[in-house]
């Protein structure tokens, strides 16, 4: 995917895993699943994203920044 990126291509990769903390953006649709999902719950850089006070799934990923996971 690297090599995607540094020739101009966007990336959009759909994932529920943690290793998206290295990802240049996050967007968190939710906040549930279901008929409560599609919406914009958080969006930024896994910094700002982890700092957000809304997304379930930024405080998760706020505290393995911090563990330095």
């Amino acid at each position: 995917m690297h090599q995607l990126v540094e020739e101009g291509d966007t990336v959009l990769v759909v994932e529920q895993h943690l290793g998206t903390k290295c990802a240049d953006w996050v967007i968190d649709l939710g906040p549930c699943g279901g008929e409560s999902s599609g919406h914009n719950v958080a969006e930024g850089s896994p910094e700002e994203f982890a700092n957000s006070p809304t997304s379930i799934t930024g405080k998760l990923l706020k505290t393995l920044l911090a563990l330095g996971r």
